[in-house]
């Protein structure tokens, strides 16, 4: 039977005394890929079309960093901590260099990775996410909790109102998601802490009123993209860092919100296997 992400097992690595869960997909050899995760996901959280689709043609690996999931510790209350923690995860599993993939949350802990340890990454694509200091981003804890009271009242999940427009065609894609989030049925992942997740919303305060970051010092290529109505993670701010990026790419899907990546994910997996390219 071929190994899918809804099926690959789990796996841990000791990092420092902490027992870090993760998971492979696709045949070992080159730079790896490794994803970086969203406020309050798990393992169970990626979309197993994108997870599937750069496994075609890389070794893939996701994992729950400090705190998370079946991740033991405490998550830090900062994005530069999640990412000295990304960085020594990488390093216990013996790799020199990988590409990053960084969704939101993921996104501003993979621009640490990329700030901390250059030599580390090769190629990163940014998906919903913006840089650091970016303006608006102490809002986020009201938006979320505007949408988990959406959520409560419906009985949805809130990345319902959070990811996708509350358009006919937005709220099909949102449902479609969830239906492929539901695939793997054996072997799930740990829930969030609410500690977790507390600390990962003061973490994504913080970084939006922290300085901005020198992202000139990111000479490597990036692929920044995001959804044309991003509620959580403004879409001007995926702009911004692109242009502030030497070697950067931007691809803004239309109709879409924060989630667009998955929404469109039959466009966005090729164009990140081209922007990979070969192992």
């Amino acid at each position: 039977m071929t190994t899918t992400w809804t099926t690959t097992p789990n796996k841990t690595v000791d990092v420092d005394g902490t027992s870090f869960a993760y998971r492979e997909l696709g045949e070992p050899g080159g730079v790896p890929v490794v994803f970086l995760h969203h406020l309050t996901a798990v393992l169970d959280d990626w979309d197993p079309r994108v997870l599937d689709g750069v496994a075609a043609q890389h070794h893939v690996i996701a994992f729950d960093n400090r705190g998370v999931g079946g991740t033991g510790g405490r998550v830090p209350t900062g994005v530069a901590e999640m990412g000295a923690d990304a960085i020594a995860f990488i390093r216990a599993l013996g790799y020199e260099q990988v590409d990053l993939i960084g969704f939101s949350l993921g996104g501003g802990v993979a621009q640490m990775v990329a700030l901390q340890a250059p030599d580390l990454v090769r190629r990163m694509v940014l998906a919903g996410t913006g840089p650091r200091g970016g303006g608006g981003i102490w809002k986020m804890p009201f938006i979320v909790g505007a949408a988990y009271t959406k959520a409560f009242l419906s009985r949805k999940d809130p990345r319902h109102f959070l990811f996708f427009p509350r358009t006919t065609a937005g709220k099909k894609a949102a449902n479609a998601y969830f239906e492929r989030l539901a695939e793997r049925t054996s072997g799930l992942d740990k829930p969030i802490s609410r500690q977790a997740g507390i600390a990962q919303v003061r973490a994504i305060t913080s970084a939006g009123l922290h300085p901005a970051d020198d992202l000139s010092q990111i000479k490597i290529p990036v692929f920044v993209a995001n959804g044309d109505n991003d509620l959580m993670v403004a879409s001007e701010h995926s702009k911004d860092m692109a242009a502030r990026l030497p070697d950067s790419r931007l691809r803004i899907y239309p109709d879409s919100g924060h989630g667009g990546v998955f929404q469109y994910h039959h466009e966005f997996v090729p164009e990140v296997l081209e922007f990979l390219g070969a192992k």
